[in-house]
Formats: structure tokens, C-alpha cells, sequence
């Protein structure tokens, strides 16, 4: 039984911790995945708590599969990791059987597993934790107190610190359809011989403190009584083939579709994603100044690239100096899958992504050689 107990707390600790690693790599997307459960359980008052439960949880599963393997707290550990793998295996059960959720995320973007292989998977771990939970007290530590305890601080550090530097600078690696090297326009397009999905853009205005849907045919432009509220696409026609780059939706705030000329647009471009002007962060916001004025002097085009309303990015633009650039509207679930941090610089050049910075590492300035844009 000895070493049946080893091999188990080998392949449980490895897996927790490669499962935790894996979605470290994106916390974010993570707290996005369980605003998708929120939703369809109507829990949403839970939303504005789901990156701190992301955090948490990705943490927990880094710590716990390090305490498995070294034998630390094993009582304590195997009971927390009972009730995690039980509760996995509930989720991945709802997503398997209700088809309410395209997936769970388990692994994060970066690995893909089909719902039913992530629930018998969970349906194997919790087995496996089982035993080790019935047998907890022959899990004894490899190392002394001081030695144990030395490594698990470590560990808590570790877990939290990659965390607190993926929030901050973007992703350790990009495994999103807008990772640099990608063409956005291509990336938009079906395979050859397929059908692609047929959106159109319904635009919500305000008039009266009323609120009403228009698509492009029919949206009051001229009328400036009517608010821009917002806008989204909305699937017409499901297609037989999704591209990876879907919902890619560029307007001005009259309504203007842009998003083929713009990205079709030769030499380089910028997009400055700013998801929420009343969340975005203020961190360096001198260098998106100096950006703007010299991608002018060089006639660089510099689109920002909102999901707030026309007042906000109005007011957003003026209070920090941000008019040079064009100001443009794209849904806010795009927004946040192309770029993870609030706000964030995307460079393009014919099209396909350069670079991407967080809102910690703008550029501090460029210059144009030749054909060659140089970004200190």
C-alpha cells in the first residue's frame, strides 16, 4: 500500500499543480469562465468577486498539489482537496450533461479537452483522491518542521507572485487567437467551402430615459436627441465553421462599421483597448500621451477601442489628453479577450500583431526608420 500511496500522491499532486500552473498562465480568463457560471446559475451579484476567486483557487491548487507531494498537513490537505475535486467533478458534470456551457475551462485557454474527457477525468481524480483521504494517515512528510514549513512559504509566494506579474504585464504566454504573429482580419475568416456564422450590429440609444435597439439600417444618427448606449453583435445564421476571430466589431459612435478598412490598413496601427474607462488604470498614462502625439507626427494611425458609452470615453479622452486619438466602439467580451489588462497596447503592421503591452509597459516613445518603427 506504501507505494501505491506514493504513486497516487504523484499523480494527484502533479496534476493539481500543472492544472494550477496552466491557468496562472491567464487568471483572468479563469474569473471570466465563472462569470459564464454565475450567469446561468442567475448568481451574478458574484461576478465582481470572481478574479479574487480565480486568484484563490488557482493558488490553492498550486499550494495543495505541493503540500500532497511533500506530505505536508496531510490531514488537512486531503480533506480540502476532497471537497475541491468533488466540487470540480460537479461542474464538469453540469457542463458535460446540461450543455449550458460551451466548456469549463480547466486548463485554462492553452489546453483544450473535450467536456466529457474533463468530467471522466474528474470522475478518475476523485477516486484516486478518495484513497488518499481514507489512508491520509500514512501520508507522512518527506522533509522536517523547519524544512516543510520553509517550502510551503515559498510555495504561497510563488503561486500568488506569478498571479500578481500575469495581472500586471499580460500573460506568460498568449494562447488567444490575438497572439502576436496573428493576422486579425485572417483570422476572421471561415475556411474555404464553409458557412460563417452571419452577425449584425444592434446598437442601443436613450431618449426620454427610454431605451431602444436599432441595427445599421435604421439607428438615428441624425437625431441628436437619441444617447448612444451601447453595441454588440447578435448572431443571425449559425454557420458550419467557426473562425477563430469571430465577433471583431469595429464603429464609430454614429454607428459607421470600420472594421474592415481599419484592419486591412497598410503599415502600422494601434489600438489602445480600454474595456471600461471607469476601471481602466491611470498607470502610466504620460507615455499613451507621448505615444499619441508622435504616432500623429508620423501619421500612425491610433484607435482607442471602447465598450463605454460616448460620455465616458468623452470625458476619459479630455481628463487625460487622450483626444489625438480615434475613438471607436467594440464589444466588451472582445475587448477583454484581446487583451487581458485594463487598458492595453496592441501594435499592428499590415494587419498582423507585433506586439502587445499591459498598462505597466507602454513604450516610453518611438521613432520611424525608414520603414521600421522603433519603440524605446
Amino acid at each position: 500500500m506504501k507505494y501505491i500511496l506514493w504513486l497516487l500522491r504523484i499523480i494527484v499532486g502533479a496534476l493539481f499543480i500543472f492544472s494550477g500552473l496552466i491557468k496562472a498562465n491567464d487568471p483572468m480568463g479563469l474569473s471570466y469562465k465563472m462569470n459564464e457560471f454565475f450567469d446561468v446559475w442567475n448568481m451574478s451579484f458574484f461576478t465582481q468577486y470572481s478574479l479574487a476567486l480565480s486568484v484563490l483557487m488557482i493558488g490553492f491548487e498550486i499550494i495543495a498539489g505541493i503540500a500532497l507531494l511533500l506530505g505536508a498537513a496531510s490531514r488537512v490537505f486531503s480533506f480540502l482537496l476532497l471537497l475541491l475535486t468533488l466540487f470540480f467533478t460537479f461542474l464538469t458534470a453540469y457542463v458535460y450533461l446540461s450543455d449550458k456551457i460551451k466548456e469549463c475551462g480547466c486548463f485554462g485557454d492553452c489546453i483544450k479537452i473535450s467536456n466529457a474527457e474533463t468530467f471522466w477525468k474528474d470522475v478518475v481524480l476523485t477516486i484516486f483522491v478518495l484513497i488518499l483521504f481514507a489512508y491520509r494517515n500514512r501520508i507522512k512528510p518527506i522533509f522536517n518542521g523547519k524544512i516543510t514549513f520553509a517550502l510551503m512559504v515559498l510555495t504561497v509566494l510563488f503561486a500568488f507572485g506569478i498571479q500578481w506579474k500575469t495581472l500586471n504585464y499580460l500573460p506568460y504566454y498568449d494562447c488567444l487567437a490575438y497572439k502576436k504573429g496573428n493576422n486579425i482580419w485572417q483570422k476572421m475568416q471561415a475556411p474555404p467551402g464553409s458557412t460563417p456564422d452571419v452577425y449584425k450590429n444592434i446598437m442601443t440609444y436613450e431618449k426620454d430615459g427610454k431605451r431602444q435597439e436599432f441595427d445599421e439600417t435604421n439607428y438615428p444618427w441624425q437625431d441628436t436627441t437619441w444617447k448612444f448606449i451601447d453595441n454588440k453583435p447578435v448572431l443571425v445564421k449559425k454557420g458550419n465553421a467557426d473562425p477563430a476571430i469571430k465577433d471583431f466589431v469595429l464603429n464609430d459612435y454614429n454607428g459607421n462599421a470600420l472594421t474592415e478598412s481599419i484592419l486591412k490598413e497598410p503599415g502600422y496601427t494601434f489600438f489602445l483597448f480600454i474595456k471600461d474607462v471607469n476601471k481602466a488604470s491611470r498607470e502610466n498614462i504620460e507615455r499613451l500621451q507621448t505615444l499619441i502625439t508622435t504616432a500623429n507626427q508620423l501619421n500612425i494611425p491610433f484607435y482607442v477601442l471602447s465598450s463605454s458609452a460616448k460620455s465616458g470615453a468623452d470625458k476619459f479622452a479630455a481628463d487625460y489628453k487622450l483626444q489625438g486619438a480615434q475613438w471607436l466602439i467594440i464589444d466588451g467580451t472582445v475587448s477583454k479577450t484581446a487583451m487581458r489588462t485594463n487598458p492595453g497596447l496592441m501594435l499592428l503592421k499590415d494587419g498582423i500583431i507585433q506586439n502587445k503591452w499591459s498598462f505597466k509597459t507602454y513604450p516610453k516613445g518611438m521613432t520611424m526608420n525608414g520603414t521600421s518603427l522603433n519603440l524605446q
